[in-house]
């Protein structure tokens, strides 16, 4: 399987980037994250000297403690998201699972989902899955994702045949999914839309 690993060498890195990625709104100190990433404090340390000179990470000084989070506007943001939901947290366990949930032509998290920002409005969707899904398999995965984030997960389920339909009648219910910013964890973007 695919892992960001594949294209950054450092596995330092790769952790600081995992962690920030998949708690995109948390803020971590210099111990923090070595706790979490359990590596070594000089490595954690250089790596984040190098995201912060790239531009990824932003930090502050807060009494005695540097304090980082990562920088919404760095031009690879939606890119190292995307790539972080694929591999981490429910994305991976849909991707690692995807022929047990069944034969998924797309997967797309709501960009609110993938950014762990509550929903707007209450009948807006976190998940859009489209193809033949085995629905107890996927109820299980959402199940454990939403024990984990201690709140509900709003996802939609629609055959090919009818998310074709839908999107060929213009049905504002699928065009006001797929107006808001997503993320793919499963097909193209183009395919999805086009």
């Amino acid at each position: 399987m695919a892992d960001l690993s594949d294209i950054i060498t450092s596995k330092v890195r790769v952790k600081v980037l995992t962690l920030f990625f998949s708690n995109i709104r948390e803020m971590y100190h210099v111990r923090g994250i070595v706790r979490e990433t359990k590596e070594e404090i000089n490595a954690v340390r250089r790596e984040l000297g190098r995201l912060e000179n790239a531009g990824l990470l932003k930090k502050e000084a807060r009494g005695n403690r540097l304090y980082y989070w990562v920088r919404a506007d760095y031009p690879f943001y939606g890119d190292l998201l995307s790539i972080v939901a694929k591999n981490t947290g429910l994305g991976l366990d849909i991707v690692q699972n995807r022929n047990k949930v069944g034969k998924l032509s797309f997967v797309m998290f709501s960009g609110q989902f993938a950014r762990a920002k509550k929903r707007k409005k209450e009948d807006s969707v976190d998940i859009l899955f489209v193809g033949e899904v085995v629905l107890p398999e996927l109820a299980s995965l959402i199940r454990k994702e939403e024990s984990k984030r201690a709140s509900e997960i709003n996802y939609t389920v629609m055959s090919r045949e009818e998310y074709d339909f839908r999107k060929k009648r213009r049905d504002p219910f699928l065009l006001g999914i797929l107006s808001g910013s997503r993320v793919m964890i499963i097909g193209d973007e183009e395919d999805l839309v086009g």
